[in-house]
């Protein structure tokens, strides 16, 4: 994909007349003629600037509205979707969503929709569905662990339905003789649940010595129990990296794999299962580098994306890295569930390099030209990257969704805080837990938009009465160097608030929808950093002030004083530079 931004491009001044007058450079040689238009767009002052400043009440495309022609096109973030992964059965897959959850937030099937799918599982068991159709072994492994969970150990209201019982009672003794082991003890481990085959379950003990643990962890899942700390980094180092050949699995069962990830989320992970998650593959590829830098936030984003609102905390890094608060971004090209737009796409769409090792992230974190960084997963913990498609198939967020947002792929000299994103109310204190155990300096978890780290200058509607609010921010800083495990209570601060923009001078905006198209979503951080003022602006500023406030950066004790220097590294142009900068320094490290 050739670079949409390079050295060529001189920088434009902040003042919107000034910007108005600059030439409009012309799109590289051999530039796709499929973007050519949104380079002009995005060389346009004016374009950009009415980009920036369309509001939410413009009109949206849905995913699924799109037509295929366009779900290809490199600028929306389906396309990112590797097209050698098998896609799930839709059917099986929506009835998922509704019962691989937690046990208030778990929805029971009807009997149709409960018979709809069982007949579907059926007749792919004896091989009548092809292609698409096909219902994998990851997908049954995972419905089948959380109807047996549910069984098991939900309380009465996210038990079997009625329905549920009735369809499981008629399929069942068809089932029994088409699916394999290791889907029967999934489904009835201790042979207490369905009758028919009940023989089966109790016995089960997996093909080879790693999934003799995994189906010895299993039977504790299966009845809503929890693991150690050394049983689930155990199972994990067994069983990953997930080989596939002709999208089948060529060691672990990927039933068993499928229904292990899940059942542990459906049962709450307790702290110590979400540290072996978090920890498991630290030295996978041996230490991590040290950067010589004074400070280094790492920036733990939800992997899936956004898929309705202006992500803006790429922008935020280049701002943060002008005043040497080095950034280091982490996450994937894509990601289900939501399969939104990332970093990664956004830093490949305009030509950077996204497939920087662990050392040449640190040569950019200590260029002064530079200051920020991205790493894929897939470079830094190619085991859990292995697990993209499998996570496609179970459907619902398992524990790595929580723990790979707490990753330290460089270490630095001087100080370091961790900043991730959260939506479902009672994974804060958990994230908070895992920054604790990782050493760092400073924490922060916030509740933005979309579950993202994206506080917004919205006012909160008067309707929200459940859960915590959007711009709900918890964390911790220490007043000291040393780390959070060796300070004791004194010298480490706890709080908890929602961040009011309004109360530091910022007029209520609606946040700029974006529906998945990364080409918008840059184009407002680029207006953004050219200093074009507006909805999209007045975010990163918010952000970037604030982050550095609620961190202890030094500096930043004032949250004027840190709003004010964020404003100031973008209406010089040094932010835009430095966002130019690292897309042509990425390819020369």
């Amino acid at each position: 994909m050739k670079a949409l931004l390079g050295p060529h491009l001189s920088l434009s001044p902040a003042s919107p007349a000034a910007a108005a007058a600059t030439p409009r450079p012309s799109p590289p040689a051999a530039f796709p003629a499929a973007r050519r238009d949104w380079w002009r767009g995005w060389s346009c002052p004016r374009r950009l600037a009415a980009a920036a400043t369309a509001s939410a009440g413009s009109a949206t495309i849905g995913h699924s509205e799109l037509p295929d022609s366009e779900v290809r096109n490199p600028s929306l973030s389906p396309s990112y979707r590797d097209a050698r992964l098998r896609k799930p059965n839709q059917a099986v897959l929506e009835a998922q969503a509704r019962v691989c959850t937690g046990p208030t937030q778990t929805r029971p099937l009807s009997e149709d929709q409960a018979f709809k799918v069982l007949d579907t599982i059926l007749r792919s068991a004896k091989g009548e569905l092809k292609n698409e159709e096909q219902v994998s072994k990851a997908q049954m492994g995972a419905f089948f662990a959380a109807m047996t969970i549910r069984a098991n150990s939900f309380p009465e209201a996210t038990q079997w339905s009625e329905g549920e019982t009735r369809a499981m009672n008629t399929f069942w003794p068809m089932l029994v003789r088409v699916l394999p082991p290791d889907l029967i003890f999934i489904a009835d481990p201790e042979g207490s649940i369905l009758g028919v085959g009940s023989s089966i379950g109790p016995h089960y003990t997996g093909n080879d010595t790693s999934e003799m643990r995994l189906v010895g962890a299993l039977r504790e899942i299966l009845a809503g129990g929890h693991l150690g700390y050394e049983e689930v980094q155990g199972v994990l180092k067994d069983v990953l990296p997930l080989k596939i050949k002709d999208n089948l699995s060529e060691g672990v069962s990927e039933s068993l794999l499928s229904a292990f990830l899940i059942g542990q989320r459906m049962n709450r992970e307790t702290d110590r299962e979400l540290k072996a998650y978090c920890l498991a593959f630290d030295d996978e590829l041996g230490p991590p580098p040290v950067a010589d830098v004074r400070s280094l936030t790492h920036y733990g984003e939800p992997y899936d994306g956004n898929t309705r609102y202006f992500r803006n905390t790429l922008f935020v890094a280049a701002v943060r890295s002008c005043y040497g608060e080095s950034c280091l971004l982490h996450g994937v090209e894509w990601m289900p569930p939501k399969g939104g737009i990332t970093e990664e796409q956004m830093l490949k769409f305009m030509g950077a390099n996204t497939s920087l090792s662990t050392l040449q992230a640190k040569a950019l974190l200590e260029d002064e030209e530079a200051g920020f960084a991205y790493i894929s997963q897939r470079e830094a913990r190619p085991s859990l990257y292995s697990l993209i498609g499998l996570r496609e198939h179970i459907k619902k967020r398992p524990p790595l969704a929580t723990s790979e947002k707490v990753q330290q792929y460089v270490r630095a000299t001087g100080r370091e805080a961790i900043v991730a994103g959260f939506y479902h109310e009672g994974y804060e204190e958990p994230l908070l837990m895992l920054m604790r155990r990782r050493g760092i300096q400073s924490g922060l978890v916030v509740k933005g938009e979309e579950g993202a780290l994206s506080m917004t200058t919205r006012l909160r509607s008067a309707s929200v009465s459940k859960g915590l609010p959007v711009n709900y921010c918890s964390g911790f800083r220490s007043l000291s160097t040393a780390s959070a495990l060796e300070v004791d209570g004194v010298s480490r601060e706890s709080f908890s608030l929602e961040v009011n923009a309004k109360d530091y001078g910022f007029e209520p905006s609606d946040t700029p929808r974006t529906d998945r198209s990364i080409s918008r979503n840059i184009e407002l951080g680029l207006a953004a950093l050219r200093g074009e003022k507006g909805p999209a602006y007045d975010r990163i500023v918010l952000n970037a002030g604030m982050v550095d406030h609620l961190l202890g950066c030094e500096g930043a004790e004032d949250i004027s004083v840190a709003l004010e220097r964020a404003r100031e590294a973008i209406d010089s142009g040094k932010a835009l530079k430095k966002l130019l900068n690292y897309i042509k320094i990425s390819h020369k490290v």
